[in-house]
């Protein structure tokens, strides 16, 4: 089973920025989808962006033109840069990896995603 390890949480100002990355034990982001979620306290999982093999990306509109998420298939790494940070964006962020190459329909059905790392905390203050 292939190894997720996310790095890069911490603690933000509203308005600031932080840049989470997940690193892969093996050579995978070039041949399934991948993504990212997060789980507040006391709420459920949710997506937050997901890629397809062809780059292809979706993200939840919660943070549509705030976050971006992007790859690096030599060093295996996935990454989520995110902007304009909310106290509302607290939660524990996860990387993922899907079933397939392509990313399910919808996009974030938590049932679609074979492995997940351990995840790395955010917390953004007003």
């Amino acid at each position: 089973q292939v190894l997720l390890v996310e790095s890069g949480g911490g603690s933000a100002q509203g308005g600031g920025s932080l840049r989470l990355s997940c690193a892969a034990s093996e050579f995978t982001y070039m041949m399934y989808c991948m993504g990212w979620f997060r789980q507040a306290p006391g709420k459920e999982r949710e997506g937050v962006a997901a890629m397809n093999i062809d780059g292809s990306i979706m993200y939840a509109d919660s943070v549509k033109g705030r976050f971006t998420i992007s790859k690096d298939n030599a060093k295996n790494t996935l990454y989520l840069q995110m902007h304009s940070l909310k106290p509302e964006d607290t939660a524990i962020y996860y990387c993922a990896i899907g079933r397939g190459s392509w990313c399910p329909s919808p996009p974030f059905r938590l049932s679609e995603y074979a492995s997940w790392g351990q995840g790395t905390q955010v917390t953004v203050s007003s």
